[in-house]
Order: structure tokens, then C-alpha cells, then sequence
């Protein structure tokens, strides 16, 4: 079982998500937006650390997925989603978590099948997929989709490796 921490940063509005990985089994676990406000910079920093140790010290997860920095049209703009992953990235390696990062794309295609999907695309599959009542809020829905990319990732991954070892068995028994 794998508890997986999915995080969709933001300088001023990250999302996160937590579902738990039983097999091929997903079920929700929590979710929600860590608000930073409008304060200087180095402080939405330390409240985004803080934010995702907080979430890291309640819901234990195992794992931490985080999305990749896309290329902004804004460079400065860029340059504060890097920094703000960077704040959470370091409080799941201090907190002794493994990082796994997926582009915008792979989350995308993970969960709705293609990586263009648009928002609302990604919000109701999300909903669909962890059997909620209603859409999460759009930047903890993304954060559930980053979870989720990894959670069938890795189960993609184990699928190929035990088919890679029938195969290896297959020859050596010929």
C-alpha cells in the first residue's frame, strides 16, 4: 500500500492531494489548497514549506509527486512557481520522502487520456476516478491528478517488470 502526496504548486495557491494505492485501488484521502496570500515572496516560501510539512505530519505518506515547472510565457512568473516547487520539494526531502516529478502533459494523459485536456476535463475524472461527490476545488483536483499520474505510473512499471521477468524466465527454462 502507497499513500502518495500529489502537489500542484503555486506561489500564491498550491494545491494538494492524498489518495491512498491498494494494487490497481485508489481511494481519496484528503485534499485542499495551502494559501499563501499577497505577502513578499520569501514569505508565501516558508508558508508553502510549512504548509506541505503540516500536511506531510497529518496524512503520512509514503511517497511525493510534484509537477513539473511548464514554460511560462512570463519568465518571472516561471522563475516563482520554480521557487515555490522547490519549498515544497524540500519539505517532502526533509521530511525522508522519495520525489517524482510529471509534466503538465503525463498527468493529463494519466488521467484523462490525453494531455491536452483542459481543467474541467481533469477535475471530473478525478472526481470519477476517486468516486467523490463533487469536483475539488481546481488546483487540489490537479494535485490529486499529479497523485494519481503516479500511482499509475508505478503500477505501469511493476506490470512491465513482472511481464519483463516472465520473459527472462521463459528463456532460461528453453
Amino acid at each position: 500500500m502507497a499513500i502518495i502526496l500529489g502537489i500542484d504548486p503555486g506561489s500564491r495557491l498550491t494545491g494538494y492531494g492524498v489518495i491512498k494505492q491498494l494494487g490497481g485501488n485508489f481511494s481519496y484521502v484528503a485534499s485542499g489548497c495551502i494559501r499563501t496570500g499577497t505577502d513578499e515572496l520569501p514569505e508565501r516560501l516558508i508558508r508553502i514549506f510549512n504548509g506541505v510539512s503540516e500536511i506531510i505530519a497529518q496524512t503520512q505518506p509514503t511517497v511525493f509527486a510534484i509537477e513539473q515547472v511548464f514554460m511560462a510565457r512570463n519568465a518571472d512568473s516561471a522563475l516563482k512557481l520554480g521557487q515555490a516547487r522547490g519549498a515544497a520539494i524540500v519539505a517532502a526531502c526533509h521530511a525522508g520522502l522519495s520525489v517524482f516529478e510529471y509534466s503538465a502533459r503525463q498527468v493529463k494523459q494519466a488521467v484523462v487520456g490525453t494531455g491536452a485536456a483542459d481543467k474541467a476535463q481533469v477535475q471530473h475524472m478525478v472526481r470519477y476516478l476517486l468516486k467523490l461527490p463533487a469536483n475539488p476545488q481546481a488546483d487540489a483536483a490537479d494535485a490529486l491528478a499529479v497523485a494519481l499520474c503516479h500511482g499509475h505510473t508505478q503500477q505501469s512499471l511493476v506490470s512491465l517488470a513482472g511481464q519483463a521477468s516472465k520473459t527472462v524466465r521463459g528463456r532460461l527454462r528453453k
